[in-house]
């Protein structure tokens, strides 16, 4: 089953996401981290989620892990492993998000530390 082109913005206080695809069991967004931000430390119970850098250096936390990751570069998050996407240069940062899962809505994010007061 092809994406269903969906391209719906949402503003956040770290930069923005647009869903570009979702099927039945995934959805595929384009993340916007804006210089010197940073989402928040989280996990899901539903989802796994593969991210492939696209522009700019990410800093990656998962699990115990931390790395840096140019462009090209990729990881995987599993169900409920505490993870977070962080910009520390002065050049704009987008990955492609790619979450597999039989949920995959927004709620289905536990924040364990927020930089922006979010619960």
């Amino acid at each position: 089953m092809n994406p269903t082109p969906i391209h719906t913005r949402e503003d956040r206080p770290w930069g923005w996401y647009e869903v570009i695809g979702e099927t039945p069991g995934s959805k595929i967004k384009r993340i916007h981290v804006l210089p010197g931000h940073k989402l928040s430390l989280q996990k899901h119970r539903q989802r796994e989620e593969h991210w492939v850098v696209t522009m700019g250096t990410a800093r990656v936390v998962i699990g115990e892990s931390e790395r840096d990751m140019g462009t090209g570069q990729h990881c995987q998050i599993a169900k409920n492993e505490v993870h977070r996407l962080e910009n520390r240069t002065r050049e704009a940062l987008e990955i492609v998000e790619v979450q597999i899962g039989d949920y995959l809505g927004e709620d289905d994010i536990t924040r364990l530390a927020d930089s922006y007061g979010r619960a």
